[in-house]
């Protein structure tokens, strides 16, 4: 008998409002794990441009009648696995990444322009749905997730150790290709199980911003990795809460609070590197520092 997480799901009574709240901790806490990763090894221009080929694939499921995520999942995998052989070296990743975006997202415009649906179904790719998951795609959802957790915790330390020091890692035997394709599909699979949440333009909001806000108050790899999954979890869960009310798109609400995060997040950086200056410029402390000396 095979275990169905969707029907268990119905039985137990819960509605689309704690299941989108769910997936957002689920979501917040991927996107978290990575991000710090993804900024370390200068790759948010990668995730935009993998979001591009998820639109382009959630698009061609729309047309083909097909699950949306399923699309979304097939176009990250593919921009994944191009931009890990492709832009492998550092001079080549970012016109890789624009033609690949490029590309992207001009069939994706092509294949919704064929489709006469609901207008409502191609808003949603650009600016996510989560609140119309169900049980059908949860288990989906839930799969693709466990196993981005789990082929990261197993690659980790070798893939930190080569995202602080590439040189380094080469000489002490570390196999940073395969880590940087293996790498790259993570990011695919992560974008695209963003994009029923935030929509394929605005995967940066959780992939990338929380960890570049947890980046500017901490330089420890674990203290930014923690930070960034609170900061993802506050983003995905609170913009879900805030768009209850006015009834509009959750993707405005976890941009805004993702970037409001940011900000305080630089503020706080820039406070205390001027309390920092203002000490080691003070004459009087450098005369109290002479005279201990």
């Amino acid at each position: 008998m095979v275990f169905d997480l969707g029907k268990t799901w119905e039985y137990l009574g819960i509605g689309s409002l704690q299941t989108g709240l769910f997936v957002a901790i689920v979501l917040g806490l991927v996107a978290g794990v990575m991000g710090p990763l993804i900024v370390m090894r200068r790759m948010p221009f990668a995730v935009h441009g993998t979001s591009e080929l998820a639109f382009t694939g959630g698009a061609a499921a729309l047309l083909l009648g097909v699950g949306i995520e399923y699309g979304a999942l097939a176009g990250a995998v593919v921009a994944a696995l191009l931009l890990g052989i492709l832009g492998a070296r550092d001079d080549d990743r970012d016109s890789v990444i624009g033609v690949i975006l490029a590309f992207g997202l001009g069939m994706g415009v092509l294949l919704l322009s064929f489709y006469k649906g609901r207008s409502g179904n191609k808003f949603g790719i650009l600016t996510g749905q989560i609140l119309t998951i169900d049980s059908t795609n949860l288990t989906m959802f839930l799969t693709a997730s466990v196993v981005v957790l789990v082929v990261l915790a197993l690659i980790y330390r070798p893939l930190l150790f080569a995202s602080v020091d590439r040189n380094v890692a080469v000489a002490r035997g570390v196999p940073v290709k395969a880590l940087t394709v293996v790498f790259a599909l993570l990011v695919g699979v992560a974008t695209a199980l963003s994009v029923k949440v935030v929509g394929s333009l605005l995967v940066v909001a959780l992939m990338v911003t929380p960890a570049a806000a947890a980046a500017r108050v901490t330089a420890s790899p674990w203290k930014a990795t923690v930070l960034s999954i609170v900061f993802a979890e506050v983003s995905a869960v609170g913009g879900i809460i805030l768009s209850l009310a006015p009834g509009l798109p959750v993707s405005p609400f976890v941009t805004s609070i993702s970037f409001l995060i940011y900000v305080v997040c630089r503020i706080v950086a820039w406070a205390r590197d001027r309390r920092t200056r203002v000490r080691t410029t003070d004459p009087l402390s450098a005369a109290d520092f002479a005279s201990v000396g």
